[in-house]
């Protein structure tokens, strides 16, 4: 149930992400909706890596937003470089 749950804040999560995340991102939902959930499940092995989270706690929204946002950047500068060659 638990991985049910970061899906469905993953989902939310990658919209929220593309919404403040400034420029034009050239993907679809699905791609957004799977960058929302490696963001929400970045920010919970990561908090719980800080000791922030337990091992059955979910992260937070900001928390999730926030590997989202790191994510849609990274996941930016890549598709940036592929084009350029």
């Amino acid at each position: 149930m638990e991985i049910i749950g970061t899906i469905v804040v993953g989902f939310i999560v990658g919209l929220i992400a593309r919404a403040i995340k400034p420029g034009n991102d050239r993907m679809g939902i699905i791609m957004t909706t799977l960058v929302g959930i490696a963001g929400a499940f970045l920010a919970r092995y990561a908090g719980q890596a800080m000791n922030l989270y337990t091992a059955n706690e979910p992260a937070g929204w900001i928390a999730s937003v926030i590997g989202a946002v790191v994510l849609l950047f990274i996941v930016a500068m890549v598709r940036g470089r592929s084009r350029v060659r």
